[in-house]
C-alpha cells in the first residue's frame, strides 16, 4: 500500500524526470582535442557546445546537467580546414539542382562535408555575393567570403572601375592577376595594378594578387598587396623576399594542387581509386578528365610540362619559407574544372608535408593561421567563445597527415555536415 509520503516522493521523482534540461548544450567527450594553435593536444577531453559556440573545453569530464553527450573515445578533434584561396561557382552541385543560388549552396555543402568549414572565394560572380549575404552563421554550410570578378583590366581607369564595382557590391577581398601564363600572354600593367591597390586602401579591402615570378612578388609586397595568392614558381625565393614577407605579415598561399591539376590527368591519378575521394566525387567530371582524348592532350601540353616544373619549384620555396618562419598559410585554388573542392584541401596538406614541413605546421597553416590571414577572429581554433567549426577523425594527423582523410564527421557551428 502506497502511503501519502510515498506518493509524494513518487510524484516529485516523476516531475524531476520530466523537467526540461538546464541547457541545450552538446558535450563531445573522450576524444583527443588539438586546438589549432600549436598547443599540446588534450587527451580524453570534453568540449561543450551551446548555441553553435564552444562554451568549455576540459580534461576533467565535466558535462552540464541535461547536455546531450556524444561519445568520441579514441577519436581526434581539430578545427575545420580554412581555404584562403578557393573558388565557389555552383559547378559542383548535383545535376538535379538547377537554381543558381542553390547550386552555389551545394558547392558550400560539398566543401563542408569534406571538413572545409570556411572558403575564401577569390574570383566569383554576383550570385556568390548574394548567397553570402543571405547566409547565417548556423546555416550548415561552409562559411563564405567573396571577391567578385577577378580584375585584369589593362589600363588604370578600367582597373579602378572594376575594383570600385566589386567594392560597391560588398566584396570581402579584391583579386587581381599579374601573370603572363608561362610567357603566352601579357601581364597586367603596373599602373593598373596600382589603381586596384588604391581602391583597396580607399575602401578598406585587402587585395589578393595572383602571381608567378619572384620579382613581381617583391614589387607587389612593396606596393601593399594583402595576399600572395600563389607560390613563387620561377626561381628560388631569396633573403630579400623572405625578409619582406615576414616584415609585412602578408600571408603566402602555396596552392600546390592548382599546379598538380594542370598535368596529373595525363594518366589516371591514384586518388581516383581512393574511397575518400570517390564517396563524394563528381562522376561526370571524373569521366571528363579520364577520357582518352583529354588525357592525350594533357600529355602533349607544353603548359602542363611547364607547370610540372613550376610545382617542383613551388615545393622548394614552400620549405624555404617555412624554415625561415615566413607566414605561410593554406589554399588550393580548388573549385574550377578538374580541381575537386573538398578533396583537394586534403591533398594539399599531403603535398605540403611531402615538401618537407611537419604535419603540425601544415595544420596550423590550414586552421588558426588561415583564419588570421582572412581577418576572422571567431574561427580557426577550438577555444571558448569561438564558433564550433571542427572535424572528427579516426586517427591523429599530427602523426600522419593522411589521417585527415579518416574524416568521420564535420561540424559548422556545432551542426553536423555528414
Amino acid at each position: 500500500m502506497t502511503t501519502l509520503r510515498g506518493a509524494s516522493v513518487l510524484v516529485f521523482a516523476l516531475l524531476v524526470s520530466c523537467a526540461p534540461p538546464d541547457t541545450d548544450a552538446v558535450a563531445y567527450v573522450g576524444a583527443t582535442i588539438w586546438d589549432g594553435t600549436g598547443s599540446a593536444p588534450i587527451a580524453n577531453a570534453t568540449m561543450v557546445v551551446d548555441g553553435g559556440r564552444i562554451i568549455a573545453i576540459s580534461s576533467d569530464g565535466s558535462v552540464p546537467r541535461g547536455a546531450e553527450v556524444v561519445e568520441l573515445t579514441g577519436k581526434f578533434i581539430m578545427p575545420g580546414l580554412i581555404d584562403t584561396h578557393g573558388h565557389v561557382s555552383g559547378r559542383w552541385a548535383p545535376q538535379s539542382v538547377t537554381d543558381e543560388s542553390d547550386r552555389i549552396r551545394g558547392d558550400l555543402e560539398l566543401f563542408a562535408k569534406y571538413g572545409v568549414t570556411t572558403v575564401n572565394s577569390l574570383g566569383d560572380g554576383a550570385a556568390v555575393i548574394a548567397v553570402r549575404d543571405a547566409a547565417t552563421p548556423m546555416d550548415g554550410r561552409a562559411r563564405l567570403l567573396a571577391a567578385g570578378a577577378v580584375i585584369g583590366a589593362g589600363d588604370p581607369a578600367g582597373a579602378r572601375a572594376a575594383a570600385t564595382a566589386n567594392a560597391d557590391a560588398g566584396v570581402d577581398w579584391l583579386k587581381l592577376r599579374v601573370d603572363d601564363n608561362l610567357g603566352t600572354g601579357e601581364k597586367m600593367p603596373w599602373d593598373a595594378v596600382q589603381a586596384v591597390l588604391d581602391v583597396g586602401r580607399e575602401r578598406g579591402l585587402p587585395v589578393a594578387t595572383h602571381l608567378f615570378y619572384l620579382e613581381d612578388a617583391k614589387r607587389l609586397l612593396e606596393m601593399g598587396t594583402g595576399m600572395v595568392a600563389h607560390s613563387v614558381r620561377d626561381t628560388d625565393v631569396d633573403d630579400a623576399f623572405i625578409s619582406a614577407l615576414k616584415e609585412s605579415g602578408v600571408c603566402y598561399v602555396p596552392t600546390l594542387t592548382r599546379e598538380l591539376s594542370t598535368f596529373v590527368y595525363a594518366d589516371r591519378p591514384d586518388f581516383f581509386d581512393d574511397d575518400f575521394f570517390t564517396e563524394l566525387a563528381d562522376e561526370q567530371e571524373v569521366a571528363r578528365v579520364s577520357a582518352p582524348a583529354f588525357m592525350e592532350r594533357m600529355k602533349e601540353s607544353r603548359a602542363a610540362a611547364g607547370y610540372r616544373v613550376a610545382l617542383a619549384q613551388a615545393l622548394r620555396n614552400l620549405k624555404a619559407l617555412v624554415d625561415a618562419g615566413a607566414p605561410v598559410t593554406f589554399g588550393t585554388d580548388a573549385g574550377p574544372a578538374a580541381r575537386f573542392p573538398g578533396f583537394f584541401e586534403h591533398l594539399e596538406l599531403e603535398m605540403m608535408v611531402e615538401a618537407g614541413i611537419e604535419p603540425e605546421e601544415a595544420l596550423i597553416a590550414a586552421t588558426s593561421r588561415a583564419a588570421e590571414c582572412l581577418g576572422m577572429d571567431d574561427v580557426g581554433s577550438l577555444q571558448v567563445g569561438k564558433w564550433a567549426d571542427f572535424i572528427v577523425l579516426a586517427a591523429s594527423p599530427l602523426e600522419d597527415i593522411s589521417n585527415t582523410q579518416t574524416l568521420e564527421q564535420a561540424y559548422v557551428a556545432g551542426r553536423s555536415m555528414r
